[in-house]
Order: structure tokens, then C-alpha cells, then sequence
């Protein structure tokens, strides 16, 4: 009879265990079509790199896995982008959102459907300053510095390399109108001119108004704040075969293979800047994407995208809840001093760590720190294009 109530008694420990496991669906909301295209599936790929490393670690709320749910936020269609993550909550049952991506779909996203739903948005690289004081409930985080810091760097830059007089084009919605105001005070503060600003649409066939508009106000360069899937490239074919600038100023949204693919060496000297580190969390990465096979793993905001679904799922752990009231309150302690450093592919270790009790400090691939409302205080890869590939100068 003794032996009986043990065996009675294990099997419902172990029953209550199985029980206890929690499977979690995480929302991965990208731009898998629209203007930024050939970047987003590298990012879904560092974000599901977590996930499957979380999961393979048996360790995340007692032996629950993570199952990505991708949806396409189209990175310019904010109805479209707004439709989709309504589906990840309501049909998926999806209990965070990695994204979105492009700034006004991520605000969209957030005001229409995150706040609402109570649901947490840690974005890898919506980057536009109004997203500072968006009313979010405490819901919204960004592993990507937001571009008033991107504004000065390029601003700096230029100062550095004499290029003081240049014109602006930017892609017409909320990420290019804040960058381009954001680079304007800083490059007019370093004592640069501005000596034209033009908005262009992105789909168009023919930039050459654009371009023709800018090349009568002058300047050493132009700044083609826009994206590289999309009209910016369409502004500098403009501009090169009309001979109006042959130097350009190309930030984050227009870094990507798809720029050295389309001009190659005919942009030489052209500058750009994306957020990026040297620290040892970077070096770490890159070696597990290059493991994991991930095309085009060195583009721009994998390393964020990786981090920001970690975030979620270390918070998660935190919390001992997949429910986003609760865990939002632990993303700024996972991701912050106190505790032990976590760099990529420690991820079991943190989760260990966070089950016992203990605390963590998650650096993870981008160095990771967030400040004020869940910013990322993040650094700057400064690129320049020499014989027709971005070759990295150094970090800011």
C-alpha cells in the first residue's frame, strides 16, 4: 500500500509539472513586403534564433516552448500593418509582438491594437523621436536608439570629413520627416548648411524633379533619407545620371546588400551610418548566425531583433507570467544593471539564473541599455562605400 501512495504520488508530481509548462506564441511583425524587403527576413531569422534557443533550453516556465507567428506590417501601410497584428492576438493568441519595424506602421500598431489589447511591442528598429512620448501605458520598448542620437552622428561625421553644405531628400512619412528634421538641427549646430529639403514618395518611377529641385540649391552631398527597397535608390540613379551630386549621406534605412548590388563602386565615398557595436555580444552573434545559415545575418537590426524577442521571453521568466501586465514591468530590470551579464547564446543560463530568483543584466548582441521610457541608448556603425561594398570605418 505504501508503494502504491508513492508511485500515486509521483505520477501526480509529474502530472502537475507537464501542467505547469507554459507554450507561449510570440507575434514577429515585419515588412516581408514594401520598401524594406530584403532586410526583414535576416530580422525575423535573429528573432526566431532566440526563440529556438529559449525553447531547445527546456528551461523557459518550467519546460514551455516558443512558437514564432510572423505577419506582415508592409512597413508603410498602417492600416494593413494595424489589420495584422489584430489577427496575431485575436486568432494567434499571441502574448508579445517582436516589431514592428518601420516607424509609422510601429505606431500604428502600438496606439490601434497593442494599447488596447495590453499587449508588449519591443521593436528592433522603428527609430523616429515621436515615438519617445507615444502614450504606450508602458507596453512599448526599442532595441534600436532612436535617430535624434543618429541626427547628431551623422551630423558629426560630416563635420569630421569637411563636408559642410548639403541637401536633404527624405522618403515622405513619419521615420524620414523625424530624421531629417533631427540631422538638420544637429548638422546646423556643427555649423553645416542645409541648402535644400525635399520630400519624394516612394514607389515612383522617375525622381528626376526631385533631384532637379535640389541640384539648384547646391551642396557637397546629398542626404537620401529613405529606403533602400523603395525610392531612395530611384533619388541617386537620378541624381547620378543627371550629374547633380555623386556623393551621398545614406542612413539606416538605406544600408542594406541591395545598395551594393544596385550601384556598386558608382557611390564611392558615399557615407552612411546604421545602428550597430564592437562589443563582445556583436562578435558572438555573428558567429551563431554564420552557424545558423542566415542570409544577409550582417544587415542591419538582426542583432536588435534577436535582442528584442529575448527581452520578451527573459521578462517572461522574470515575471513567472506570460501576462504582459505583469511582465512589462520586468523588461527594464532584465535588460539593465544589476545582475549577471547575458550575451547571446546564454539565454539558458539567464533563464536559470531568473528561475531561482536571481538577477540578470542583458547585454545580449547590441550591447544593450535601456533608458527613459524603454529607449535604447545604443551606438553607431559608420560606414563607407569603397569599391562598391560597405565597409565598416569605425563605431560611435
Amino acid at each position: 500500500m505504501k508503494k502504491l501512495l508513492l508511485a500515486t504520488t509521483a505520477a501526480g508530481l509529474v502530472a502537475a509539472g507537464a501542467a505547469s509548462a507554459e507554450d507561449v506564441k510570440l507575434g514577429v511583425i515585419l515588412g516581408f513586403t514594401g520598401p524594406i524587403e530584403s532586410l526583414t527576413p535576416a530580422m525575423a531569422a535573429g528573432a526566431e534564433l532566440a526563440m529556438a534557443e529559449v525553447t531547445e533550453s527546456g528551461k523557459f516556465m518550467d519546460g514551455g516552448k516558443v512558437e514564432p507567428v510572423r505577419a506582415d506590417s508592409t512597413c508603410v501601410d498602417a492600416g494593413a500593418a494595424a489589420a495584422a497584428a489584430e489577427r496575431l492576438i485575436t486568432a494567434d493568441g499571441v502574448k508579445g509582438i517582436m516589431g514592428a519595424d518601420c516607424s509609422g506602421v510601429t505606431g500604428a500598431v502600438l496606439a490601434n491594437v497593442a494599447v488596447p489589447n495590453g499587449i508588449v511591442m519591443i521593436s528592433p528598429s522603428a527609430t523616429s523621436p515621436a515615438l519617445s512620448d507615444a502614450e504606450d501605458n508602458g507596453l512599448f520598448f526599442r532595441t534600436a536608439p532612436s535617430d535624434a542620437r543618429q541626427g547628431q552622428v551623422l551630423a558629426d561625421v560630416l563635420k569630421e570629413k569637411g563636408i559642410m553644405s548639403v541637401a536633404v531628400t527624405y522618403t515622405n512619412n513619419d521615420y524620414g520627416k523625424g530624421l531629417a528634421d533631427s540631422f538638420t538641427a544637429a548638422f546646423e549646430a556643427v555649423g553645416g548648411s542645409v541648402t535644400g529639403t525635399t520630400a519624394h514618395e516612394d514607389g515612383k518611377a522617375d525622381y528626376s524633379a526631385e533631384v532637379g529641385a535640389l541640384a539648384s540649391a547646391g551642396g557637397d552631398a546629398l542626404v537620401v533619407a529613405g529606403y533602400v527597397d523603395q525610392g531612395g535608390p530611384g533619388v541617386i540613379r537620378a541624381a547620378l545620371d543627371s550629374g547633380a551630386f555623386d556623393t551621398f549621406v545614406l542612413p539606416d534605412g538605406m544600408i542594406g546588400a541591395a545598395l551594393e548590388e544596385t550601384f556598386g563602386d558608382e557611390i564611392d565615398g558615399s557615407i552612411g551610418t546604421v545602428p550597430g557595436t564592437e562589443s563582445e555580444g556583436a562578435g558572438i552573434m555573428m558567429k551563431m548566425i554564420e552557424a545558423a545559415g542566415i542570409e544577409n545575418g550582417d544587415g542591419p537590426y538582426v542583432g536588435e531583433s534577436y535582442d528584442a524577442a529575448a527581452l520578451i521571453m527573459l521578462a517572461m521568466q522574470a515575471a513567472g507570467s506570460t501576462d504582459a501586465s505583469a511582465y512589462k514591468e520586468k523588461i527594464m530590470d532584465v535588460a539593465n544593471a544589476p545582475g549577471e551579464q547575458i550575451f547571446p547564446g546564454e539565454l539558458a543560463k539567464a533563464l536559470e539564473i531568473l528561475a531561482a530568483g536571481g538577477e540578470i543584466d542583458y547585454v545580449g548582441a547590441t550591447a544593450v541599455e535601456l533608458i527613459g521610457g524603454g529607449e535604447a541608448a545604443g551606438g553607431y556603425r559608420e560606414l563607407e562605400m569603397k569599391g562598391g561594398e560597405l565597409t565598416t570605418v569605425q563605431y560611435r
